[in-house]
């Protein structure tokens, strides 16, 4: 990677942030919409006034069931990619973890499917709890602790205990969009972390010198039918470590949650557009077309070309998702908003092709 910096090629950053509520919910039982110096530390469900299309309150079942929500962690180390996930969307609880072999361009992954509440464990605070599921294939778990990501996972693959640490002072981004008719949508992500503890790998012991993370959290009232694109880098780089979330699709109401992180220094950024081919996306396909990944104004300009694949498909009547996440390499710049331009060559990352009905 590169940087330089020249006048004319400098980005004005006008994206408003305010400090984070303690609840997201105003007393009027109104989410709080906006961009948020750190993370809100109760969703206060309880207390969201929701109401139908037709303005009349929402019974309690309905309100219980509309809520979903999502926690994601990826781990890259020079040897290994590894993706964790939960979700619970009411009517079932799911979860993935799968292992990227890098040299050898192969996944290997475990995945769960519950019923509703058994077997899995989701609380809705960006701060504070545990997400968790368990079966005889084995179990993850992420516990936050005052606003710190641990992730534990035990697989036929991988035996893991780490604590996701962020550079001091850095900020995640978290916001809160307006989503739907009536609902709302709460995002916090942060990449380009370090990652300390324990992992093994094929009960082989794995150093974490040089291993980074990011981690998802998503909640809200979303739409029964959505769909999205997302971009996520975490990397190594010359000038030091850099941290990409780049999104298309949910929170899209006059924010998006596009940013990019130099050295824990955080750039919000705006719109992009993602133009790819869908195809199939099963594992064996090994896609080839690359992906294209941009903004009007210049400030984002990547190729995506992808080398291996994590896919799902659910069919389940009332409910539906058709999930790709794509392990590749991107080439090409950002600019950051103080006007510097970082190139990238062939630096490894993930993106993902969702369609959820739920």
């Amino acid at each position: 990677m590169g940087l330089g910096q020249t006048s004319s090629n400098r980005q004005a950053n006008t994206i408003l942030t305010v400090a984070a509520p303690k609840e997201l919910m105003d007393g009027q039982g109104k989410p709080i919409i906006g961009y948020f110096d750190g993370p809100v530390s109760d969703l206060a469900l309880d207390k969201f006034a929701y109401f139908n299309e037709m303005d009349k309150p929402v019974s309690s079942l309905k309100k219980h069931f509309h809520f979903k929500q999502f926690q994601f962690v990826s781990l890259v180390t020079p040897r290994y990619l590894i993706g964790v996930a939960i979700a619970d969307i009411r009517y079932i609880g799911s979860a993935f973890c799968y292992l990227y072999d890098i040299s050898k361009n192969q996944i290997t992954e475990t995945s769960w499917l519950k019923p509703p509440g058994m077997g899995y464990q989701m609380e809705p605070s960006p701060m504070s709890g545990d997400a968790k599921i368990s079966s005889a294939k084995g179990n993850i778990e992420f516990s936050l602790r005052k606003g710190v990501w641990h992730l534990a996972i035990s697989t036929k693959s991988i035996e893991a205990e780490l604590e996701l640490e962020s550079p001091p002072l850095s900020l995640p981004i978290s916001l809160c969009t307006p989503t739907g008719y009536s609902g709302w949508t709460y995002t916090q992500k942060h990449n380009g972390l370090k990652a300390k503890g324990k992992l093994t790998v094929h009960d082989e012991p794995q150093p974490l010198n040089q291993a980074l993370a990011g981690y998802d959290f998503s909640a809200g009232y979303m739409r029964r039918e959505t769909s999205w694109r997302w971009a996520s880098i975490n990397a190594h780089t010359q000038d030091g470590i850099i941290g990409l979330n780049l999104a298309a699709g949910v929170n899209e109401t006059g924010a998006c949650e596009n940013v990019f992180w130099v050295n824990g220094e955080r750039h919000l950024l705006g719109a992009v557009h993602f133009k790819f081919t869908r195809d199939g996306g099963s594992a064996e396909s090994k896609p080839a077309a690359s992906w294209r990944i941009y903004s009007d104004n210049g400030q984002i300009a990547l190729s995506f070309q992808p080398q291996n694949c994590r896919s799902e498909k659910l069919n389940l009547w009332l409910l539906k998702s058709n999930f790709r996440q794509y392990v590749g390499h991107y080439s090409g710049h950002i600019i950051d908003n103080l006007g510097n331009k970082h190139t990238l060559h062939n630096v490894l990352g993930l993106t993902e092709d969702h369609f959820a009905r739920w």
